[in-house]
C-alpha cells in the first residue's frame, strides 16, 4: 500500500533539511583552487603550496594560472587575474603570490567579487583590475592565529605556502566559512596601481599597456573593441600609433586595421582585435615588441587616432 504524505508535511520535511544542512552549505565551495606566482617552476616552491593545500583536503582540486610572472611584476600578477578569474565558476579560490613586500605590513587578504570568486593574496595593487572589472563583494583581512599553517610560526618570508595557500584551501574545501577568514575590512576597497584607463575625445583613444601577448611579442592594450569601433575604421583602413612611457614617445607608427596576421607582408605592422577584443599591435611573424623596445605596465600609454 503506497503511503501519501500531507503537502505540509513535506513542507515541513524539506524545511527541516534545509536548517540541517544551512551551515554546511554556507562553509561549501566548489573544491577549486587556482595558483599564480612568478615563483617559476625550477624549485619546490609551487609544490610546496600545493602539498600544504593536499594536506588541508586531499579532495581539492589544483590547477595553475601561471607561475611566469615576471619577479615582483604586481601589474602583470593584476592583469592576469582580470584575463583569467571571469572563466571560472563562483566559489573557485584563487591564490596570487607577487610579493615583493611579504613580512611588511601590507595586508593579506581574500576578496569576494561580486561574480562569487574568492582571490587569496597580499593588498598589494594585485586586486586592482579585478575589482574594477567584476567589483567587490566584500574583503576580509586574513587572521593568521587562525588561518596559518600550524607549524609555520617562525617562517616570515613564505607566506604563499604558509597563509595563503592554507588559507585558501581552507575555504575551498568547506573546513572555514568566508566569515571565518579574518576581520571585514572596515572600507571595502583595494590598493590600487594607477594606470590610463581607455577613454575616448576628439577622434583620439588614449589607454595603457596592459601586458604583452609574451609567446609572439604582440602588444595588447586595454582599448575595448566597442571603443575602438567608434573610430569608424574598415578592415584596411590606417591607424596612427603612438606608444609612451612616462610620457616619453617610445614608438610613432602607421598601420592597417585588419582581421588577420596575414593580411600584411611578414615583418609589416599591423592592429588587430585580440582575442579580448581588445586593440593590438602585432609584426607579422615577428616580435613588435622587442622591436620597438615596448614593455608593459601602468606607466605605458597609447594613443590612437584614424589617419586623415
Amino acid at each position: 500500500m503506497k503511503m501519501q504524505f500531507p503537502d505540509n508535511c513535506i513542507r515541513a520535511g524539506m524545511l527541516l533539511l534545509l536548517v540541517v544542512l544551512a551551515p554546511w552549505l554556507s562553509r561549501a565551495q566548489n573544491g577549486i583552487v587556482v595558483y599564480q606566482s612568478d615563483f617559476g617552476l625550477k624549485d619546490g616552491a609551487v609544490s610546496e603550496m600545493k602539498g600544504v593545500a593536499m594536506g588541508v583536503s586531499p579532495a581539492l582540486k589544483l590547477f595553475d594560472l601561471t607561475h611566469e610572472i615576471p619577479a615582483y611584476n604586481i601589474w602583470e600578477a593584476a592583469y592576469r587575474l582580470q584575463q583569467t578569474v571571469p572563466y571560472w565558476p563562483a566559489g573557485t579560490v584563487f591564490v596570487s603570490v607577487v610579493d615583493p613586500g611579504v613580512g611588511t605590513e601590507r595586508k593579506s587578504v581574500v576578496l569576494k567579487t561580486r561574480t562569487g570568486e574568492y582571490i587569496v593574496t597580499p593588498d598589494n595593487g594585485t586586486l586592482t583590475l579585478v575589482a574594477e572589472s567584476l567589483g567587490i563583494d566584500s574583503i576580509r583581512e586574513i587572521d593568521e592565529s587562525i588561518n596559518r599553517r600550524p607549524e609555520s610560526r617562525n617562517s616570515y618570508t613564505f607566506h604563499g605556502r604558509d597563509v595563503y595557500s592554507y588559507t585558501a584551501a581552507r575555504l575551498a574545501a568547506g573546513v572555514i566559512r568566508f566569515e571565518q577568514v579574518g576581520p571585514m575590512l572596515p572600507r571595502q576597497e583595494v590598493v590600487s596601481i594607477p594606470y590610463q584607463k581607455a577613454v575616448m575625445a576628439d577622434g583620439v583613444i588614449k589607454g595603457t599597456v596592459p601586458v604583452l601577448d609574451v609567446q609572439y611579442g604582440n602588444v595588447w592594450t586595454n582599448i575595448p573593441a566597442e571603443m575602438f569601433q567608434r573610430l569608424g575604421l574598415s578592415f584596411g583602413d590606417m591607424l596612427q600609433v603612438k606608444i609612451m612611457r612616462q610620457g616619453k614617445e617610445a614608438y610613432r607608427g602607421e598601420m592597417p586595421y585588419t582581421a588577420t596576421f596575414g593580411s600584411v607582408g611578414v615583418g609589416k605592422p599591423l592592429a588587430y582585435l585580440n582575442s579580448l577584443l581588445q586593440l593590438s599591435f602585432a609584426l607579422n611573424q615577428g616580435d613588435f615588441a622587442a622591436a620597438n623596445h615596448i614593455a608593459s605596465g601602468g606607466d605605458w600609454t597609447v594613443e590612437v587616432s584614424r589617419l586623415r
